[in-house]
């Protein structure tokens, strides 16, 4: 039997019928079933029948001859670049053990994605190989310095592939560490490639075509319904992933998402390398490409502040917890505490808040609630809370306003002010609707 062969494989009272594919090892039968699923069989263990020899072309590329991509470079194309840093989009499933292991480096997604040749040249290079979970400061510095590097290289926009879990942390990441005058959207999919519902090929191109148009943000691009429809573009320090497995689990919070983009209409007009512009729905005006006049600037190098203060906790208030939960926190350089409502903790416990802050700790209070902002002065808890140093963070998010503390901490004169402030879109500066 040869790869390609369809097969019939009795394994105990369990029988499969597919398409041998190749195995990347000797002790298992991957065959791909009708329903589209890829399974994994101890070949010790099975008795195996070929029913067609060469039902299909199958090489080591990929499932089936065809769905490997060529990467060639055209003078005409826009060049995205592709930054690996591991995740679902770029996996595969480990048949010793039938679980998905982030293994592919940037070539492989263009192999297993040929529908993204011939929108753009592509670069590819691998930042990570880990599965998001497993995400840490140092690759945020990683990560922002090979953006830099590839936007000084002449990238017109860069992509960057990354597990959904952290996804929303590590654009914030790069939101704040970063001001470079191209797009940089994240994808990924929560589904691995061999399953039918697989969300990557759609994730990816929607996202390429994002990294080509008329805009600066640092985006997340994933579903926007649960359909193969709509991708949507939530800004990188407003998103939040909603949901642990459905496709459109990511939401703007608190708004509509910054863009959409229409696959549709993606697939046909960016197929020869054209800006799919006119697939591209703005919701609110995004940053303009080439920075705030919108004129690029070939010459300008990106700026880059990747310093990050690691000594920064996000500790999350509930009722009846025990105060002995917060010792850990003492001697940190920063706390981001997710309190109730408005931002309150227990009474109990704003004297040790107070301790920190004697301390040197810089303290900052979020919410737990999904939307609306931080308000310490209508409760007398809030008030207690600021007299004891706690400082208001508005509308930003829990996550990302751990992020933007550890960058505050390192690279600017008065962190707690930058806090209340703007700086990449994080926060909303009056109590006014989103637009």
């Amino acid at each position: 039997m040869q790869p390609g062969d369809r097969v019939r494989v009795d394994r105990g009272d369990v029988t499969n019928e597919g398409v041998l594919l190749p195995s990347t090892t000797r002790d298992h039968l991957v065959v791909k079933l009708d329903g589209g699923y890829n399974v994994g069989i101890d070949r010790d263990a099975a008795d195996v029948e070929v029913l067609e020899s060469g039902a299909r072309d199958v090489d080591d590329a990929g499932d089936a001859a065809g769905e490997a991509s060529e990467i060639t470079f055209d003078d005409d194309l826009p060049t995205v670049a592709l930054i690996s840093t591991g995740g679902t989009i770029a996996s595969t499933v480990d048949y010793r053990t039938g679980a998905v292991t982030a293994r592919f480096d940037a070539e492989d997604v263009l192999r297993a994605v040929p529908d993204l040749a011939g929108r753009a040249n592509y670069r590819g290079r691998v930042v990570a190989n880990i599965l998001s979970e497993n995400m840490e400061p140092d690759i945020w510095r990683d990560l922002a310095e090979a953006v830099r590097e590839e936007v000084e290289a002449g990238a017109d926009g860069v992509v960057v592939m990354h597990g959904t879990d952290t996804m929303q942390f590590s654009a914030s990441a790069l939101a704040f560490v970063l001001d470079v005058s191209v797009p940089i959207v994240f994808t990924g999919s929560q589904r691995s490639a061999d399953r039918p519902s697989s969300d990557n090929v759609m994730n990816a191109v929607c996202a390429v075509e994002a990294a080509k148009a008329d805009h600066a943000e640092t985006l997340v691009c994933m579903h926007a319904s649960p359909s193969d429809d709509v991708c949507a573009l939530h800004r990188g320090t407003r998103v939040r992933k909603n949901h642990t497995s459905r496709r459109d689990a990511f939401e703007t919070v608190g708004a509509e998402p910054l863009g959409l983009v229409d696959y549709e209409a993606a697939t046909e007009a960016g197929a020869d390398g054209d800006v799919a512009e006119e697939a591209i729905t703005w919701n609110r005006d995004p940053a303009p490409r080439g920075g705030e006049d919108g004129e690029e600037d070939e010459g300008a190098d990106p700026a880059i502040a990747a310093d990050l203060e690691p000594e920064v906790e996000l500790a999350k208030f509930t009722p009846g917890m025990d105060p002995a939960a917060w010792d850990y926190l003492e001697g940190k350089a920063g706390v981001v505490i997710e309190g109730t409502g408005l931002g309150h903790v227990h009474t109990d416990l704003i004297p040790r808040v107070e301790s920190l802050v004697e301390g040197g700790t810089v303290v900052v209070m979020t919410s737990q609630c999904l939307e609306g902002r931080v308000c310490d002065r209508v409760y007398d808890t809030g008030r207690d809370l600021l007299d004891a140093g706690v400082i208001e963070a508005g509308d930003t998010l829990p996550g990302t306003a751990k992020v933007k503390l550890m960058w505050a901490l390192a690279n600017l004169d008065d962190s707690a002010a930058a806090m209340r402030r703007d700086l990449a879109g994080e926060l909303t500066e009056e109590s006014r609707p989103w637009r």
